[in-house]
């Protein structure tokens, strides 16, 4: 006889960078005991990042975890197991958009910003000056009018030179209607395809796993995850904004918890 579905498996998706991880890359030992109690209970602990897949990945190997599904690049590339894939996962489903538009209508705007586009394997191609370590190790610098070449997942836009009031005030101005645009908490613009971001990942992984939203558990601290905790949120579920969190990503959240910092991540998942 095949048992019923357990119907109280919970669904926790972790930002990154702000929330599992400190600005410095630290990993709190209290975040990883968490994590481990609540993947050893039977729930579906996974990572929902801004980041590329091969600055994701590392992280599920700190934190020692395997999930079924992994959200990379603000939702534009789901990631699946699979244990005949070189890195333990694939590539489930992936979002692209022509950048071409969309680059020639923010440098008029944004003149002295450095640029930068992922293609669908990670590659960055980028034009200017990015931090080191900034768009992982996978990178190439090329010519601006090169970053129209191939069908992106994401553009990057950094401008050091403004301050973030000013650079959100630039972005308005852009009328970026074609695609969904996240500013992070410094000048940092990430564009993404068209209705894409953390959330409509989410939904996917949500569905597979035929998970009930009020049994589903998101955090985050950036811009990012706007819609992700809204999405969270309308369906019943929890939605946590780290303590250091802007206040429209509080605005979204159903609940706030500590700063990174104050060991906020561990603080929420062990209510869960």
């Amino acid at each position: 006889m095949t048992s019923a579905p357990r119907t109280d498996k919970k669904l926790i998706a972790l930002d990154i960078d702000g929330t599992v991880l400190h600005e410095d890359g630290t990993l709190p030992d209290e975040v990883v005991e968490q994590v481990h109690r609540l993947r050893d209970a039977g729930h579906e602990v996974m990572l929902a990042t801004g980041r590329s897949v091969a600055m994701t990945l590392p992280v599920l190997d700190r934190l020692d975890i395997s999930p079924e599904y992994v959200v990379a690049s603000n939702g534009a590339i789901l990631l699946k197991r699979d244990a005949e894939a070189p890195t333990g996962y694939r590539r489930h489903h992936v979002e692209t958009f022509d950048p071409t538009e969309v680059l020639t209508r923010i440098r008029p705007h944004l003149r002295h910003a450095n640029y930068a586009v992922e293609d669908e394997t990670g590659l960055y191609r980028y034009s200017g000056s990015f931090p080191n370590g900034a768009l992982g190790a996978i990178s190439e610098e090329v010519e601006f009018d090169e970053l129209c070449n191939e069908p992106a997942t994401r553009v990057v836009v950094i401008s050091p030179g403004h301050a973030m009031e000013e650079f959100l005030a630039v972005v308005e101005l852009m009328g970026l209607h074609q695609v969904s645009y996240n500013v992070g908490w410094t000048a940092w613009l990430d564009i993404a395809p068209d209705g894409v971001n953390k959330s409509t990942a989410l939904e996917r992984v949500r569905t597979a796993l035929d998970i009930d939203g009020a049994n589903v558990i998101c955090v985050g601290d950036g811009r990012n995850d706007i819609e992700m905790l809204q999405w969270v949120v309308a369906h019943g579920g929890r939605g946590i904004a780290m303590g250091q969190a802007p206040d429209d990503v509080v605005a979204a959240a159903s609940e706030v918890t500590a700063r990174d910092t104050d060991n906020g991540l561990a603080q929420a998942l062990a209510t869960v």
